[in-house]
């Protein structure tokens, strides 16, 4: 008599019945062709008004709806009343356009970075709103028409949620693919994924990465100091993609680690994030303390380390407390120029955003409130004119983004006086 034959899998853990499952998914995923390195369904980029895209380009509005009216650079979406609209990508196009049309003008237009300039690697450094920073940063240079790739060394990988990959529920590669040990090491142009942006890419963060710090910990425990070798795993890696991208920005790990001395070392510049509260510097000035450690020990292997700046970022500023404008100020004394001019506001604005899983660059005001909409808009604008600022003074060029945002925002006031005068 056949002995009964037991159900499949009958005998399994609950662990293995989990991971057995995870498994059959993918492969069934796999197997219709499906690759995990495609953009999030959910994550799009609205269009951008007329007005917008001449905002953004620095031009009137007149002259980009002539422009379209002659049929010259790309054919926009009409919506209605006539209303034109533009992608971002289209909006590049209108770079490449306006950089032909008016060589005189050609790098306000199309900033890409020419042969001889290098490319410019921002490590976003621990502190107080960092992955935010490096958020609106990052996008920020993309909407201004540079190649951004953003670096995520957050094994929770922040700011790849921001931009729809969440690593708990979908599986993605990091830079740890690129930088492992063993001999699976792989080009980091396999972990870089799109974004929703045009010309902004990322390398997502995920908890691969606490393996890597793990093994670095071995390492450092059984062979001595490897910060060295991490260093030159990172910058080997970002070698790799220097001729595709102007800017990397690095968002570092939330604590300090291996990686975080591996970003410091690839970096061309530093941006240290501070909160303007008394209670807050005395932890900023550990960090600093810190930052120097870690350098020395990259300078006592052999390799100087020279920055091309390191700069500090009022972020979450109230400019109405007295208390915050006296810390800003012993900042200011403190740092001198090297605490950028602008500040980062405290915003509902920002954080009703960040409810609705976007940035204020991908919504339009009646989202969030026109007037805290503005006044945000305004904030990170002139922050990140600061930072694209200083990448040009870097690469040889004269100043032009703080001047693009003074004269934008000059322009909407005269037009917000002009509604009121109307009405």
């Amino acid at each position: 008599m056949p002995q009964p034959v037991s159900p499949p899998y009958e005998d399994e853990r609950t662990s293995e019945r989990i991971r057995r499952y995870g498994k059959e998914l993918l492969d069934r995923v796999h197997a219709r062709g499906t690759a995990f390195n495609q953009l999030p369904d959910h994550m799009t980029l609205r269009s951008f008004s007329l007005g917008e895209v001449a905002e953004i380009l620095s031009v009137s509005h007149s002259y980009l709806r002539q422009l379209s009216i002659d049929g010259l650079g790309p054919k926009p979406e009409l919506g209605t009343a006539g209303r034109r609209f533009y992608t971002l990508r289209q909006i590049n196009e209108l770079r490449v356009y306006l950089a032909s049309t008016r060589p005189k003008d050609a790098l306000k237009f199309w900033p890409r970075r020419r042969e001889g300039e290098k490319q410019q690697i921002i490590s976003v450094a621990a502190g107080p709103a960092r992955t935010t920073t490096a958020f609106y940063l990052v996008q920020g240079l993309a909407l201004q028409g540079f190649r951004v790739l953003a670096v995520d060394l957050d094994s929770n990988g922040s700011l790849s949620e921001m931009f729809g990959y969440c690593s708990s529920v979908m599986p993605v590669r990091s830079i740890y693919a690129a930088i492992r040990y063993d001999d699976e090491q792989a080009s980091i142009s396999t972990v870089i994924r799109p974004t929703h942006f045009d010309g902004l890419d990322l390398v997502p963060g995920s908890f691969e990465l606490r393996r890597f710090e793990e093994e670095s910990a071995r390492r450092y425990v059984s062979e001595g100091p490897k910060y060295s070798d991490v260093s030159v795993r990172i910058v080997a890696a970002l070698k790799e993609v220097e001729a595709d991208y102007d800017v990397v920005v690095i968002a570092g790990a939330p604590e300090c680690s291996f990686l975080t001395v591996g970003a410091f070392e690839a970096a061309t510049g530093v941006l240290v994030t501070v909160h303007p509260k008394l209670a807050e510097i005395a932890p900023t000035a550990l960090f600093l303390n810190l930052f120097s450690h870690f350098v020395s020990l990259i300078e006592k292997v052999g390799r100087p380390v020279n920055y091309d700046f390191i700069k500090f970022l009022v972020t979450r500023h109230d400019p109405r407390d007295v208390s915050e404008q006296e810390t800003v100020a012993l900042l200011r004394d403190s740092l001198g120029d090297d605490l950028l001019t602008a500040t980062v506001w405290e915003s509902d604005a920002i954080r009703v955003a960040r409810l609705k899983e976007r940035s204020l660059y991908e919504l339009s005001a009646g989202a969030v409130g026109r007037s805290a909409y503005e006044q945000a808009r305004k904030s990170l604008n002139s922050v990140n004119a600061e930072v694209m600022d200083i990448i040009s003074e870097v690469w040889g060029r004269p100043p032009i983004y703080v001047s693009q945002v003074s004269r934008s925002t000059t322009a909407g006031k005269a037009k917000s006086q002009s509604r009121r005068l109307s009405k």
